[in-house]
């Protein structure tokens, strides 16, 4: 049973993020700075990564000791999607593919590695506290969520609107 719970997250986990780039790869530049809610566009998408990013680790103390965070220091900065405030930054389309690319690589290993034990453990991020089986759930419908909004942004602003992506199909 193990194995086939982890062969479905892993499955879904791929289709989401693969729906958020669907959303990035076409977006125009003149959509990129827009607004999306109360974050721009480019900040949602690095909002979605970044919690994805996080919930497949242990703690934010892991997330910054990650090497691709590490490499990146200057664009994590001081962390500020962790701050009781607005997000100010703003990310390049350049960054946000590689950070995709790390997000995809993270997910396949954290999940491959899973046991029944770790996957009960309570985890506890402060504004959510869930076993961790769980959070791989919450994590995958976190990712919906900003997919759907950015999707909308994208077909209000150009006609154009992302595919559904299906479990473990790969197109982008």
């Amino acid at each position: 049973m193990l194995d086939y719970y982890k062969d479905i997250i892993i499955r879904q986990y791929e289709a989401a993020l693969c729906m958020l780039n669907q959303c990035v790869e076409p977006c125009p530049d003149k959509v990129w700075n827009k607004s999306v809610v109360n974050l721009t566009f480019n900040q949602a998408v690095f909002h979605a990564l970044f919690f994805t990013d996080l919930y497949l680790g242990a703690d934010i103390a892991c997330q910054r000791e990650q090497p691709f965070h590490k490499e990146h220091a200057a664009t994590f900065a001081d962390y500020e999607e962790l701050q009781p405030r607005q997000q100010v930054r703003s990310y390049s389309k350049a960054f946000i593919t590689q950070y995709m690319a790390h997000v995809r690589s993270k997910a396949r290993t954290v999940v491959a590695g899973e046991t029944e034990e770790s996957l009960q453990v309570l985890m506890d991020f402060n504004w959510v506290k869930v076993e961790r089986g769980e959070l791989h759930v919450y994590n995958i419908r976190h990712i919906q969520h900003h997919a759907a909004q950015l999707g909308l942004k994208l077909r209000m602003e150009s006609g154009e609107g992302i595919g559904w992506v299906g479990s473990g199909w790969r197109t982008t």
